[in-house]
């Protein structure tokens, strides 16, 4: 499929947030392709995003993925998340939030879907708490077209309760595993933007 990446200043913030969101989501759900690593080659270096502080982390995700083959991106991904048994890293947030895939966390997580209107659909098989479908989420509550939903309120409540508490767990898990590498930068990048969007969220309060 083919891929858009943010834009910088020429587009509007909020619209970066989504696609960035859903660039994310993309990227952790599964292995870049070579249609979407030839996007890299094209994509700005400059900062997807308004901060300086995610310039030098997407420089870097950027220079590893144009350095990165689809078979190599695979085999990594695989590695590091696929596999018989238990994967080397996680990407479920109930197992960082308890400790045990499909525990409580995921049966909030989907009781506040659920007020939302929000369900998994059929052709999605991860669970709600993968985190590229909660980036899924988040995209979707940026860009929604129901304003009800689609808000600022909603998408804070989203982030503080299921995405900010164990999502530097998992970026962590990743930077420290010796077979990563594409995703060590993916981490890396995905970490800063996180604290970014936390920031800009505490300053709602």
């Amino acid at each position: 499929m083919s891929q858009t990446f943010p834009a910088t200043s020429a587009l509007d913030e909020e619209v970066a947030r989504a696609e960035l969101y859903g660039l994310l989501a993309r990227l952790w759900y599964a292995a870049p392709d070579a249609e979407l690593l030839a996007a890299f080659q094209v994509a700005p270096t400059e900062a997807p995003a308004a901060g300086a502080f995610l310039e030098e982390p997407w420089r870097q995700l950027v220079g590893i993925a144009r350095d990165t083959d689809a078979a190599a991106a695979h085999e990594e991904y695989d590695a590091l998340f696929g596999g018989i048994g238990k994967p080397e890293v996680f990407l479920f947030g109930s197992h960082y939030l308890s400790g045990f895939l499909n525990d409580k966390p995921l049966v909030q997580l989907r009781h506040d879907l659920d007020k939302l209107g929000l369900a998994r659909t059929e052709t999605t098989y991860e669970t709600e708490d993968h985190i590229a479908c909660l980036f899924e989420v988040m995209r979707y509550l940026i860009a929604g077209e129901d304003v009800a939903v689609a808000n600022l309120t909603q998408q804070q409540a989203m982030f503080s309760k299921h995405v900010q508490p164990w999502l530097p767990a998992l970026c962590d898990a990743v930077l420290q595993h010796p077979k990563a590498r594409f995703y060590a930068a993916l981490a890396a990048f995905t970490r800063a933007f996180v604290d970014v969007e936390a920031q800009a969220f505490d300053m709602l309060d």
